[in-house]
């Protein structure tokens, strides 16, 4: 079963993402989504990442509240810093993180994360993986926000995958 359905829940959910915005269910419509989440799968199958062991997945939802929290601050945040910023410019700059997490998994995620939170961009990872490279939109004290992306984002991933 494996070997045909390397992955059931993103042939699932690929078939519903056909199907949503495609606005039909048609059954046109449902045979193209059932093939595409049948045949997307298997095409892609050497793409995939090493299987995922989630060893505390109950972190995951405050993981989720904590982003959804900051994602709201830092839109409050850049459209204040964009508005005032003939009166008092961004410090913008490029900052290193260090980073603890080595699960590519992690840093997936760590990677999505921080290009949804508003002000801050994924530059560069170092080849060993020690260290982040982040551009800041506007940047007070580098080691406080270390501090909070190390707290609020690397600690809780390296709970959930290592």
């Amino acid at each position: 079963m494996k070997r045909l359905f390397p992955a059931p829940w993103l042939s699932l959910a690929l078939w519903l993402l056909w199907l949503v915005l495609n606005q039909s269910i048609s059954p046109g419509n449902l045979l193209l989504g059932a093939i595409l989440g049948f045949c997307a799968p298997l095409m892609m199958r050497k793409l995939r990442p090493l299987p995922i062991r989630i060893r505390r997945p109950g972190v995951i939802l405050r993981l989720i509240f904590l982003v959804g929290c900051d994602v709201l601050a830092s839109n409050l945040a850049v459209a204040w810093g964009v508005l005032n910023a003939g009166r008092r410019p961004p410090h913008s700059k490029f900052i290193k993180v260090p980073l603890d997490l080595r699960d590519a998994n992690g840093l997936a995620a760590l990677s999505m994360i921080t290009t949804v939170i508003p002000g801050t961009v994924w530059s560069e990872l170092a080849l060993d993986r020690s260290i982040l490279m982040l551009h800041v939109f506007d940047l007070d004290d580098e080691a406080q926000f270390i501090q909070h992306f190390k707290a609020t984002y690397e600690r809780p991933l390296m709970e959930i995958f290592e």
